[in-house]
């Protein structure tokens, strides 16, 4: 089904989508802390279904470069507008709140800021000295943009070695313009190609549910092992808010069995295949 019909359709979410209530000690210690000190983590703010798993095992999410994204993907619920300017405080910032949370593995991300020379290359940079110096037992994972295709700033990521560098892939080919509007598939695939190359692992996500069909899912996995993709996590969409591109199907917890086991037989070192699948989900497993 094209996503051209989705004003026509309204699914009900299935059982499987159930999520259960956070629990245990160690997500009740990182909670409290998270409230005292009024931290700030993409797991709250995105209302993550796995946050009390990932906040017991240590992990957790956080953006950076502000909350104003300058690209308008169908699917995020991120503001898109002029962003307010670059806060140079802010890789300190989350430093701080790092070592405060005592995060074993930390998520990185953050919103595209086409408006800035660098594209906010040097804030990432930063941040990942920053949490270095603060707490130089963590790991990272830097979930980066695409940098409009420009390979200087870039560089810089491979420069500074995370861990894992993940560039998400988002959607196959055909829904790319729908979904991501201002990202090109094939420049996403040059990200992952060029960290590969400079020696980074390297991690992708894909959200099924938006149109796609069986055999689109399989060629984006077949063009993510191509270009040498070290982990692969594939999760179900959901609208997050009316405005948004509404979900096309719900696709089957079985459904996702088989795609992640097409996708393990490819060579990926890590798959993460379910239907509540996140991009950094098991993230503090994907060090290797």
């Amino acid at each position: 089904m094209e996503l051209a019909d989705q004003s026509k359709i309204s699914i009900n979410k299935p059982k499987w989508l159930r999520v259960k209530l956070p629990i245990g000690e160690n997500y009740k210690k990182v909670r409290a802390l998270v409230d005292e000190h009024k931290l700030h983590t993409i797991c709250q703010s995105g209302n993550c279904p796995n946050m009390g798993e990932c906040w017991g095992e240590g992990t957790a999410t956080f953006m950076i470069l502000g909350n104003i994204c300058t690209r308008s993907c169908g699917f995020c619920s991120v503001a898109t507008g002029k962003p307010n300017e670059a806060d140079p405080f802010e890789p300190a910032k989350v430093a701080q709140s790092i070592k405060l949370m005592n995060i074993k593995h930390a998520v990185i991300t953050s919103v595209d800021r086409d408006d800035l020379p660098d594209g906010g290359s040097d804030i990432w940079v930063a941040t990942v000295k920053s949490i270095r110096r603060k707490s130089p037992g963590t790991t990272m994972e830097t979930l980066i943009p695409d940098f409009a295709g420009n390979w200087e700033n870039l560089q810089k990521i491979i420069d500074v070695a995370p861990e894992v560098v993940s560039h998400n892939l988002e959607t196959v080919r055909r829904l790319t313009k729908q979904v991501r509007i201002q990202a090109k598939y094939d420049r996403s695939l040059e990200v992952l190609f060029r960290l590969k190359k400079g020696g980074m692992k390297t991690k992708s996500g894909v959200m099924l549910g938006l149109g796609e069909n069986e055999n689109e899912i399989i060629e984006t996995i077949d063009d993510l092992a191509s270009v040498g993709v070290d982990v692969l996590t594939l999760g179900q969409y959901l609208q997050p808010t009316p405005k948004h591109l509404k979900v096309q199907a719900f696709i089957t917890p079985e459904k996702f069995d088989e795609y992640g086991a097409y996708a393990k037989a490819k060579g990926f070192r890590f798959v993460e295949s379910g239907p509540l699948v996140r991009s950094s989900y098991h993230a503090e497993k994907h060090v290797f």
